[in-house]
């Protein structure tokens, strides 16, 4: 068993995650709208700032520069069937990533406990409003993709899943075990042949 991920590694595979399977077939998108980013951040209270309207579009070009760069990271394996047709070129995910990561300039801060050896966090730099989400979402696919989280990096390729996931033992192939058992009914039914009948 690996360690859990990291704090960038949960809030980049949490922004990934937000592009999965509909259940008919289809590919089903969190923040097609304004009132989705809204929910996803409540969600999550105190890992990410507050979101409105206007950071929809901006979130979304961090996104799609996020799933770019994962497919990139799960080669020589392919990338999620929801993005095989329409990845970004690495150069202009790259771009997208670092000037959305740019949105909010930060400074160096050292902490220093009695009890405790030196910390150096990052802040807003003074004078800057408050951390921007996108901003801070890309600074998470940034520290993610240079971390050592991303060696476990796959794509799970079960019928009609589009998702991405930590490799948590050497023999997971799937992000989650209804996805195991769909790939194993699906394996079946090619070796039964053509008359099988449709898949669950």
């Amino acid at each position: 068993m690996q360690d859990s991920p990291g704090g960038d590694a949960r809030i980049a595979l949490d922004l990934v995650l937000t592009v999965r399977h509909d259940g008919h077939g289809g590919v089903a998108d969190d923040l097609a709208d304004p009132a989705g980013l809204a929910a996803w951040v409540r969600a999550r209270p105190g890992l990410v700032p507050d979101a409105d309207g206007a950071d929809l579009a901006a979130v979304r070009e961090v996104r799609a520069a996020a799933r770019a760069l994962f497919a990139r990271a799960v080669r020589p394996g392919e990338p999620s069937s929801a993005d095989a047709a329409r990845l970004l070129p690495v150069p202009e995910a790259l771009r997208r990533l670092n000037e959305a990561a740019a949105r909010t300039p930060t400074v160096p801060v050292l902490h220093w406990s009695d009890a405790g050896a030196p910390v150096v966090r990052t802040a807003p730099a003074s004078g800057t409003r408050r951390p921007d989400l996108t901003a801070v979402l890309a600074r998470a696919v940034i520290g993610f993709l240079a971390g050592p989280d991303r060696e476990r990096l796959r794509a799970c390729h079960a019928p009609r899943c589009v998702r991405y996931f930590l490799k948590d033992h050497p023999r997971q192939e799937w992000c989650k075990p209804s996805c195991g058992n769909r790939a194993r009914v699906a394996r079946h039914q090619r070796r039964r042949g053509p008359a099988a009948g449709p898949l669950l």
